[in-house]
């Protein structure tokens, strides 16, 4: 299963996002959505489940889950946008990934058997740091690959 990983759009989505996107089975927004058109736009290239992030304080978007879990090829997968507000164990709650975003700063790691996972920012650009969206791999042996795509924005 391929998953598309977003995060802090502050109500851009840029162009290269759907090409970047081409193929995947779903998208997880986990932030700072800036609207209800991305969501909108997102969801014609597949299905999407979104948590809020910090700015999203009013309208449609202040509405969305402050995390959600997600079934995925039997892995348990746990979205939210700011990982400072993590309040449990994800190794003993089972999950095999924490997915957040909120620094802008995609990287992705392994703790306790966990993987970590921040896809960056596909939004405005923000200091200078790159432009990109991830993308979520779970093999059919339940085996998680992340990966960092960088959009071309210049």
């Amino acid at each position: 299963m391929k998953i598309g990983v977003l995060s802090d759009t502050h109500g851009l989505l840029r162009p290269q996002v759907a090409p970047a996107l081409a193929g995947v089975e779903r998208i997880l927004h986990l932030g700072d959505v800036g609207g209800p058109e991305i969501l909108k736009s997102l969801g014609k290239i597949a299905p999407v489940t979104a948590v809020r992030g910090n700015v999203d304080r009013s309208g449609p978007c202040s509405e969305l889950p402050e995390t959600e879990v997600l079934l995925a090829e039997g892995r348990y997968v746990y979205m939210l946008h700011d990982l400072a507000t993590l309040h449990l164990d994800p190794a003993a709650g089972k999950f095999a990934a924490v997915l957040f975003g909120h620094s802008h700063v995609p990287n992705f790691y392994k703790r306790k058997g966990v993987l970590y996972f921040n896809p960056g920012s596909c939004g405005p650009r923000r200091f200078r740091l790159p432009v990109t969206v991830g993308l979520l791999t779970i093999g059919r042996d339940g085996e998680l690959e992340a990966r960092i795509v960088p959009l071309d924005c210049d």
